[in-house]
């Protein structure tokens, strides 16, 4: 199997999540050109990464909306038929966030559990779904075929509850906490270091500053006192 780069698979969710909104707008054909424009992308770019997977349409011809969502859902997994199951460890603010986005269940995304170690949380719902306690979490995933771990612990919780994850024979491992962990090779973790994008995109504002001349962002501010 070919190697794909990350940067080529980050890319996907995007192509994809354009092609469904052009469909939504009634747009049936479009080019490498038009889906660039709309995404800040060049042409060739585009070009080149659908040929990572063979390559779609005709020259001259472009694209057909549909067919060419369809080639991205089924390159990423998604799509009608498509159910992966999931459970969120971690009933504060960001597990809950995460429990009520709706596009989750829109795309083939099921909740199935919650869980937490905070007794207040205990029995709470999160669109429907119970908050149950963490020492039930390896029962429920063996038993109900879950794919997918969410993990909105904090750092100093998270390799702990990824070790006692192992033990499920858990596919994927969704993590929000601010830690690197270290699983086994039948594991695929999937991180999400917020400071991490933040961090990204003040060093793109200070490079932005440095090309056009104007001041750099986040230089020392006057506070301003309330009276």
């Amino acid at each position: 199997m070919k190697r794909i780069s990350g940067a080529v698979i980050r890319r996907l969710p995007r192509y994809y999540r354009q092609l469904k909104e052009m469909e939504r707008e009634g747009i049936q054909r479009t080019s490498s050109l038009a889906l660039g424009k709309r995404m800040g992308l060049t042409a060739s770019q585009i070009r080149q990464d659908f040929n990572n997977f063979g390559g779609f349409g005709q020259q001259g011809f472009g694209y057909k909306v549909s067919e060419l969502r369809a080639e991205l859902a089924g390159i990423l997994g998604v799509g009608e038929g498509l159910c992966y199951r999931f459970v969120i460890i971690g009933a504060g603010n960001m597990g809950r966030a995460l429990g009520r986005y709706s596009p989750f269940s829109q795309e083939g995304y099921q909740l199935m559990g919650v869980f937490d170690n905070t007794p207040e949380r205990i029995g709470q719902n999160i669109e429907g779904v119970p908050v149950m306690p963490m020492e039930q979490l390896v029962e429920f995933v063996r038993q109900n075929d879950i794919d997918i771990a969410v993990l909105t612990v904090p750092a100093a919780a998270a390799q702990k509850v990824a070790d006692t994850l192992a033990q499920t024979g858990i596919r994927g491992i969704w993590n929000f906490a601010p830690v690197d962990l270290v699983v086994p090779e039948t594991i695929t973790v999937e991180s999400i270091h917020l400071t991490d994008s933040l961090m990204t995109l003040t060093y793109r504002l200070r490079q932005q500053s440095e090309e056009t001349g104007d001041a750099e962002p986040g230089a020392p501010r006057p506070v301003n006192k309330k009276s």
